[in-house]
């Protein structure tokens, strides 16, 4: 990537306010399937103990943290990376 088209290089607030927001959306995506991730492990393990109910109660609030972080950064990520294409010209579609 040119100097030229990197959002971080810019003066333009625009720019590097959405490149921030393109950055947190992802840590929040990867934080969200870092928790899915970890409930499947949390699952296999209640399983093989028979389901204790402090890692029932384990599991759903790390499906609900993870769903609660990915959602809103799966959404951002996708309206940012839109404004860009947009920008440049470039067709898209929802």
């Amino acid at each position: 990537m040119s100097a030229d088209h990197d959002p971080t290089s810019t003066d333009d607030p625009v720019l590097r306010r959405r490149a921030q927001v393109v950055r947190w959306c992802e840590v929040g995506q990867r934080l969200g399937y870092v928790c899915f991730a970890l409930s499947m492990v949390l699952f296999f393990v209640g399983f093989a103990l028979q389901f204790p109910a402090w890692l029932v109660t384990t599991i759903i609030v790390v499906l609900v943290a993870g769903s609660t972080v990915l959602l809103p950064a799966i959404i951002l990520g996708y309206a940012a990376k839109a404004a860009e294409k947009e920008e440049r010209g470039e067709k898209f579609g929802y």
